[in-house]
């Protein structure tokens, strides 16, 4: 199989290459990056079956060249509300099937719009097969299957995953600056501005709404308690009700400290009223965080505190309602590099063996089997699990009154 990691020399296309490049599937992976010299070094660590090439992804003939002849590109350049309809029209094109860390819920709802053009043309795309979206899409999918009926789904993440850092980084060749982006701000930091400020979707009362990001909610998980998240835009919101037709409401949220919640607010705010760009937002956003708001941090330690992915499906079970909480007890090392960078391999190793063999584009719910996944994620993660059954925790609260531990 020859696989394209298209933004290889990324922060997250870094583990897709490191992780892929192990399957014995895999013949050839090109490392495809804005940065040859980049590329190159990647490539050079990855061994034989690895080559760098210079692409750029804001230039769709190249693109199309480049996938003309691939079997699988995974695509993790961002943001995705920039490059992600256009590099998946290239591969459409290329007849090369498709996989991405999208998690912007705009370019989302329109590559799917491009089901039947990828039906067409022989090709599988899967939008958002990461950590969030990807992951939480599965768990959630998890939680829902417990239920005899969906009500609401609520899908979260912890922003100490904006850390893409790890150790095996620092210090080394792997941390290097790259140089066209020493002064700028990561693709995930300018997707997180984007989507703290304008409006964002949910699902309320049965019925999408274009509401305001970063409001407060309180969340009663089952068997840790109430803890406190934020709203943020991102895909899951908007997928799972396509997929699970019943649910009435579904949000995504952002869990943190307050002191950075609110140093979040402002700087939405600020690009709302037009005082900055969301690239100007997000390099202030990356910059060293001021003593005062450490303090801050500091003061607000303790109380209850929401895993840092998770999935919560409220609903009815034998005519009662019933809570259920999934998430993982461990994902991938490398930071968010890792978190969502590994699971874009694993998306490609089930791609490999069969299992997602539907044509059309697809979020990772209507597609991917939960089980098979975290099967397959288990063992690549830091400590390693022996299953994905090890890999999760599910938790109940309602019917019989009770919370408890139920996977």
């Amino acid at each position: 199989m020859r696989v394209v990691a298209l933004g290889g020399a990324g922060d997250m296309g870094r583990y897709v290459v490191r992780t892929a490049v192990k399957y014995d599937f895999v013949d050839e992976i090109v490392v495809a990056d804005l940065e040859l010299a980049a590329a190159e070094r990647v490539a050079g660590r990855t061994g034989s079956k690895a080559r760098a090439v210079a692409v750029d992804a804001a230039d769709p003939a190249g693109l199309r060249d480049l996938l003309r002849g691939a079997d699988v590109v995974l695509n993790t350049v961002g943001p995705f509300y920039r490059f992600g309809v256009p590099i998946l029209e290239a591969a459409i094109d290329a007849g090369c099937h498709y996989l991405d860390i999208c998690d912007d819920w705009e370019p989302t709802l329109a590559m799917l719009e491009l089901d039947s053009r990828a039906r067409n043309a022989g090709v599988t795309a899967i939008v958002g097969v990461g950590a969030s979206p990807g992951v939480s899409n599965l768990l959630a999918a998890k939680a829902i299957s417990r239920l005899d009926a969906v009500e609401e789904v609520i899908t979260g993440w912890g922003l100490s995953g904006t850390d893409t850092e790890s150790e095996e980084d620092t210090g080394g060749e792997e941390g290097e600056t790259r140089g066209s982006e020493a002064h700028q701000p990561s693709a995930a930091i300018v997707h997180w501005m984007h989507q703290c400020s304008g409006t964002i979707r949910v699902r309320r009362s049965g019925r999408f709404e274009d509401v305001k990001p970063v409001q407060e909610m309180l969340i009663d998980y089952p068997g840790i308690g109430v803890g406190t998240a934020w709203s943020v835009g991102h895909p899951e919101a908007v997928t799972l009700p396509l997929t699970y037709t019943e649910i009435q409401n579904s949000t995504n949220v952002m869990v943190g400290p307050r002191f950075l919640i609110e140093a979040v607010r402002a700087l939405g705010a600020a690009i709302d009223t037009g005082d900055l760009s969301v690239e100007e937002a997000a390099i202030q956003m990356a910059g060293p965080v001021p003593p005062e708001l450490r303090e801050a941090e500091a003061s607000e330690r303790g109380g209850v505190r929401l895993p840092p992915l998770f999935a919560l499906a409220r609903g009815r079970r034998g005519g009662e309602s019933v809570d259920v909480g999934a998430l993982v007890l461990g994902m991938p090392a490398g930071g968010m590099g890792g978190a969502t960078g590994v699971p874009l391999a694993v998306g490609l190793s089930l791609f490999a063996q069969g299992r997602l063999e539907k044509r059309g584009v697809f979020a990772p719910e209507g597609i991917i089997d939960p089980d098979a996944d975290f099967d397959a994620l288990a063992p690549l993660c830091s400590p390693a699990f022996g299953s994905g059954r090890e890999l999760l925790a599910i938790t109940e609260s309602g019917g019989d009154g009770a919370a408890g531990d139920v996977a």
